[in-house]
């Protein structure tokens, strides 16, 4: 059975989403006014790939990396994170980037390109919670 997923920024989960879980390699520098009920370390992102500016190199490398701990790893260690905590609450996997703040060609982050994955993996969905850039208003040239 697969745990229920969403995905969140840190600073716009609220505890009523779920249960926080840390999918970053580095821990937030400001304290958190809840606390986290885990840390996703199989789906969290190398320093290496931290270096990648280009979304598809990037989410290339993400993917080898998902596919290299493999989906029933993932999936074991998301269980345990949820069986630590609520089984019944959504376990809220959140990184640093606000995706409305995000513009193109950088409104993307690997907690987007994980949701992806794990959807074509499994066939669940992984919503977003947090707040998502808005697309421009038509132009008379779009029309």
């Amino acid at each position: 059975m697969n745990p229920k997923l969403a995905t969140c920024s840190y600073v716009e989960f609220r505890p009523g989403m779920g249960t926080p879980v840390r999918t970053t390699v580095g821990a937030t520098r400001w304290p958190l006014p809840y606390q986290l009920g885990g840390h996703a370390r199989l789906i969290t992102p190398t320093r290496d790939l931290l270096k990648i500016n280009a979304q598809d190199a990037y989410e290339w490398g993400y993917r080898r990396l998902l596919n290299g701990n493999g989906l029933e790893n993932i999936r074991r260690e998301l269980v345990a994170i949820a069986g630590a905590n609520d089984l019944d609450s959504p376990l809220v996997l959140l990184c640093f980037d606000r995706l409305d703040r995000l513009t193109p060609p950088d409104d993307w982050c690997h907690r987007l390109h994980f949701a992806k994955w794990w959807s074509e993996q499994t066939g669940d969905e992984v919503p977003e919670l947090g707040a998502r850039r808005q697309p421009a208003p038509p132009t008379l040239f779009d029309v």
